[in-house]
């Protein structure tokens, strides 16, 4: 059992190791400079999320939303 938890654990921070990379290489490609300010949002939807989990009592999903809501109101 704590094979498969450490397996899904390691391709779910490797898919969004995945997406950010991907994010990077877009903007690299468009712009031809790389542009660090993807970071700053995805560190705000963290923070926001664990805030809203963990200090709120929020659900973990209605936490996720809450921080895509944030997130995407920052950008």
């Amino acid at each position: 059992m704590n094979f498969l938890t450490n397996l899904i654990s390691g391709l779910s921070l490797g898919s969004v190791y995945a997406i950010i990379a991907l994010g990077y290489t877009m903007v690299y490609g468009i712009s031809k400079m790389l542009n660090f300010a993807h970071g700053d949002i995805i560190m705000i939807g963290g923070y926001m999320s664990f805030i809203m989990s963990m200090y709120v009592g929020m659900n973990g999903w209605l936490a996720l939303l809450v921080a895509i809501v944030i997130c995407t109101i920052s950008e």
